[in-house]
């Protein structure tokens, strides 16, 4: 299944949105994008579940926002969709990949995952 540019552009501005400082410290904004049985894996090892990735975007001091560069997405069913990308920070790079549900007609992610890039 090929994405049609709308669905995309509103994946990729979703994506945004979560790397948003202002946005990631609204915890009731925030949890509106992220599924009830969300998790994350991150770029440390470490596994996040929904109530702690909320709680540390709410507290965290500061947030450098990533560029994102090759943004792309896959359809796995009509109302599933995997977003992956490249997450540029002036302190390193990390692959990023996210699966994003429909839910009653919202997109909610159900699962990020970020793996370093190791610098050469």
């Amino acid at each position: 299944m090929i994405p049609d540019p709308e669905r995309v552009a509103l994946l990729l501005r979703l994506e945004l949105q979560l790397m948003d400082p202002h946005f990631r410290r609204d915890p009731a904004s925030a949890a509106e994008l992220l599924a009830k049985d969300f998790r994350e894996f991150g770029a440390s090892g470490r596994v996040w579940s929904r109530d702690a990735v909320l709680e540390l975007m709410a507290t965290e001091p500061e947030f450098a926002q990533p560029a994102v560069e090759d943004f792309a997405v896959q359809m796995v069913a009509s109302e599933v969709a995997l977003a992956t990308y490249r997450a540029v920070r002036e302190s390193g790079s990390s692959l990023r990949s996210s699966l994003w549900i429909q839910e009653q007609g919202q997109w909610k992610m159900l699962f990020h995952q970020g793996t370093r890039i190791p610098q050469s």
